[in-house]
């Protein structure tokens, strides 16, 4: 998400937060060990944006004089500019970023900058910039499903009576089309999409004002800071508030899901664009080829976004096994909650990306899409169907339309239709000519109506109503 800049600033005003209790300062090897501000840069504007905050309601309380708020506040507002036009960059050698922040202030301002931290800990700062930053980023993230949509909506807007056989335990099942195969990821990406939006309500409260986690005996405002901020409200219990990992862990399992369903379609797309199916042929520019074999195309691109998977959920177990049995309140365990959050949010926007241009500028094979639907039997239940409407009970009805299967398959062929009407009045009295029309795979995909079904009318509506969901949940 955030580019990273290198360089270095050195003075005492960078001494670790904590060190006036200490008689020497750490070895060098510990403070490389410790230091977090390689993975929380990513939140610098986040931690000015919650401190410029803090100090307007810390010279509003009287906490600190209004003129050393506006002099923070001015300080704060200058390194924001500074960092965004590049002409100031991060100083690794800082502990976090909370710690640059502070330092680059106290260099610029002097000793009003000392009184930044005043009522508040680091415990609930990194609670405040974690919630800040998610907030920033998830609508991003969200917009790009979206864009995904769309773009299935697009190609499914131009197959709607493109047949393609539905398969369960990858045999033959019924006939569907294209266009429903493609909503069916469509809709999957939009419940994504809602997991996030839902995610975000819960990290809707201000932290600030915990403490490290009993709060503080200053008269802090934390409803007003809440309020700066564009937050409901405030956390009810500082100890849970310093606590608290529940919303890396939730949306972590957000992108866990939503990698989940990027896996799913990638491993159909990789089975689709071999010889033996040839339903899509992808873009040269999404696919590689061999360093041995010349012909090969190959579907590296699915390849990479299925096999990354394991990543997002080796992030989520991360967090799990983070918090497991921590005690209240802050333990340092809890630094390591930004690095899996960071990753599987990084990993899932960039294959999401990919994943997106990658079906966007794929072929669609219609004649190889259309004669899946033929053989495989995939009408048999429309056989039954056909004699429920003549009265038939269904269980008898089915029973009917499997020895139409096995009339067949003893007879040597792979379709109901291609029996004759004598035959097929062997398995039902009820069978008349009328059927042949009834059961083509065509006819059957047309008659499947029902709402959320597989036909160019039921598709239609599925179509419109994702369009108008997207447009309205675009941010």
């Amino acid at each position: 998400m955030a580019e990273k800049k290198h360089g270095t600033i050195t003075n005492d005003n960078h001494a670790a937060l904590w060190h006036g209790r200490f008689a020497e300062g750490p070895d060098a090897a510990a403070v490389e060990f410790e230091t977090s501000i390689h993975v929380d840069e990513r939140m610098a504007l986040d931690d000015i944006h919650g401190s410029i905050a803090h100090a307007q309601m810390l010279g509003e309380q009287g906490i600190i004089s209004k003129k050393e708020s506006e002099q923070i506040i001015k300080g704060l507002k200058s390194i924001e500019k500074d960092l965004e036009n590049g002409s100031l960059q991060i100083d690794y050698s800082a502990e976090d970023i909370h710690s640059f922040v502070e330092a680059t202030l106290t260099d610029r301002i002097g000793e009003p900058g000392k009184k930044l931290h005043t009522g508040r800990s680091r415990n609930d700062q990194i609670a405040l910039d974690e919630r800040l930053y998610l907030r920033r980023v998830i609508p991003l993230l969200q917009n790009e499903i979206i864009t995904t949509v769309e773009a299935l909506v697009k190609i499914a807007s131009e197959h709607k009576n493109t047949l393609l056989t539905g398969y369960t335990h990858m045999q033959h099942a019924q006939p569907g089309t294209l266009a429903q195969h493609l909503l069916a990821w469509s809709f999957m990406l939009k419940r994504d999409w809602q997991r996030l939006e839902d995610s975000l309500k819960r990290i809707s409260l201000s932290p600030l004002g915990s403490g490290a986690l009993q709060t503080s005996t200053l008269c802090l405002n934390r409803e007003r800071v809440a309020d700066v901020l564009g937050f409901e409200g405030v956390t009810e219990n500082s100890l849970d508030t310093v606590s608290d990992r529940d919303y890396c862990i939730e949306f972590t399992s957000d992108f866990a899901m939503l990698q989940s369903h990027l896996s799913r379609m990638c491993e159909e797309i990789v089975l689709w664009s071999t010889t033996e199916f040839a339903f899509v042929d992808l873009s040269e520019k999404w696919s590689t080829g061999s360093s041995i074999m010349p012909q090969k195309k190959n579907p590296d691109f699915a390849e990479l976004i299925r096999g990354r998977t394991g990543k997002v959920y080796g992030d989520l177990m991360n967090l799990l096994t983070m918090v497991k049995g921590l005690p209240l309140a802050y333990d340092r365990d809890l630094q390591e909650d930004k690095e899996p959050l960071f990753d599987a949010l990084d990993t899932v926007e960039a294959n999401l990306k990919v994943f997106t241009a990658m079906v966007s500028t794929a072929k669609w094979n219609t004649a190889n899409l259309e004669k899946s639907v033929e053989g495989g039997f995939a009408n048999a239940t429309d056989v039954a169907e056909y004699l429920v409407s003549k009265g038939l009970p269904f269980r008898t009805a089915h029973g009917v339309a499997a020895s139409a299967v096995r009339l067949a398959i003893d007879a040597g062929l792979d379709k109901i239709e291609d029996l004759c009407i004598e035959e097929l009045k062997q398995c039902s009295p009820l069978i008349e000519e009328d059927i042949y029309e009834k059961i083509s795979p065509r006819e059957c995909m047309n008659n499947r109506t029902v709402t959320g079904g597989p036909s160019p009318k039921s598709t239609a509506v599925q179509i419109k109503g994702l369009l108008k969901w997207s447009s309205k949940a675009r941010k």
